[in-house]
């Protein structure tokens, strides 16, 4: 039995292209793998931003945390363990000025978590411990930023792998939809191309 745990974050709601495809990504392995299927939606219930409360909480001994240390740390084991939980996690994420939201940014921020989802080796090198878990990253975008002229702005594909990578989600299936602010027909091919896409990652998932 298959755990999938789907996590989106645009706050374009129905309008967005990165909850529509990640959604329809984590439905289809659903379907053709069974199991369970955990959303998260960061949009409509955000998570707070870290504040010193979660940065000082998960560093001393539990039994000495105040009220406000508890309440933070107990979130960020909550979205730790949802992710522990699960076999398959499918990330969706809208691109906002070159970047993911900041809604997304606060979920990393609350799951990377010294010795509890990523750790050093004895020469100093962070390893992942949320390893053997296969990832879906959908990205979108209004304009091209796989290639050309523009390509050097994304800093929002790269970065997401990186941090899945360092958590240790390496086995990362990247699906993105761009192009889409240059008139209809540019939009009706791009979102044409993502379902092609959608589909041979359906077709190919084991």
């Amino acid at each position: 039995m298959t755990n999938i745990l789907l996590v989106t974050s645009s706050p374009r709601g129905p309008e967005s292209l990165s909850t529509r495809f990640a959604t329809e990504i984590a439905e289809g392995l659903k379907a053709r793998q069974g199991g369970t299927l955990s959303t998260r939606d960061l949009a409509a219930n955000p998570l707070p931003h870290i504040a010193q409360a979660y940065i000082q909480g998960r560093v001393v001994a539990p039994e000495t945390r105040t009220p406000e240390q508890v309440k933070a740390v107990d979130l960020a084991r909550t979205l730790v363990d949802e992710v522990k939980a699960a076999d398959v996690v499918v990330l969706g994420s809208g691109m906002i000025n070159f970047g993911l939201s900041s809604q997304l940014k606060a979920w990393f921020d609350h799951i990377t978590w010294p010795r509890v989802t990523f750790d050093y080796n004895e020469t100093g090198r962070p390893q992942g411990l949320l390893t053997g878990k296969k990832a879906y990253l959908v990205t979108a975008a209004g304009g091209i930023f796989s290639e050309g002229d523009w390509a050097p702005f994304d800093f929002q594909t790269g970065y997401l792998r990186h941090l899945l990578h360092f958590i240790g989600l390496t086995d990362v299936e990247i699906v993105r939809v761009e192009g889409t602010v240059f008139g209809p027909d540019a939009a009706k091919a791009a979102i044409a191309a993502t379902e092609a896409r959608v589909r041979a990652v359906l077709e190919t998932a084991v």
